[in-house]
């Protein structure tokens, strides 16, 4: 499975992740502001008749396109999964502390204030959870039972987001994406970890 390439705008913003045949139509139209120098996939066509040449196309991994803007994709927030949740989150049990990327299948997606009650579906409400310790906790706010919060839901910003929709980030994609997450988020996911 090839790699997905990281789509920006021409001032470097992230707008999503594209396809290595839409990135190829982007530089084959000259639709690119600026690439990245990384090679994430090297593409051969057929042989010239008249050089005996094959022809190559090099994807870079991050393709900044003309006329592209973020501007409304910035103010976005992103869609809450229960996959983009336990990344966030890095399959740990915010009240047990307990590592579970092994084992999702005992993860649950827990509401700081319980519906029942009021709360919302929304990234700052929600944690991830063990399947006991959600069972513990039941439809009672965190000071109403014996658990503890080890750390606080938040929105995960635009970059970030980034980040948890792709599976198989290049390392060049990677770093370019966490120099994109605010600062405050940089400190939350490494206090997770």
């Amino acid at each position: 499975m090839p790699p997905m390439i990281l789509k920006t705008d021409p001032g470097g913003r992230p707008i999503r992740w594209i396809d290595v045949r839409t990135a190829a139509a982007y530089l084959l139209r000259a639709e690119v502001a600026w690439s990245s120098t990384a090679t994430a996939i090297t593409l051969r066509g057929g042989i010239s008749a008249w050089t005996g040449r094959q022809s190559r196309l090099d994807i870079p991994s991050i393709l900044a396109v003309l006329g592209a803007r973020s501007a409304h994709i910035d103010s976005t927030v992103p869609r809450l999964t229960n996959d983009a949740l336990f990344l966030r989150d890095r399959y740990l049990c915010c009240y047990c502390g307990n590592h579970f990327a092994d084992s999702r299948a005992l993860l649950t997606r827990d509401h700081v204030m319980p519906l029942s009650r009021g709360g919302s579906d929304a990234w700052e409400n929600v944690v991830t959870s063990c399947r006991s310790c959600n069972q513990k906790k039941d439809d009672r706010l965190v000071e109403e039972c014996v658990l503890e919060m080890r750390y606080i839901p938040y929105t995960p910003s635009r970059a970030e987001a980034m980040i948890l929709e792709n599976r198989r980030i290049l390392a060049d994609q990677m770093d370019y994406l966490m120099q994109q997450v605010p600062r405050r988020d940089r400190a939350r996911r490494e206090a997770v970890a």
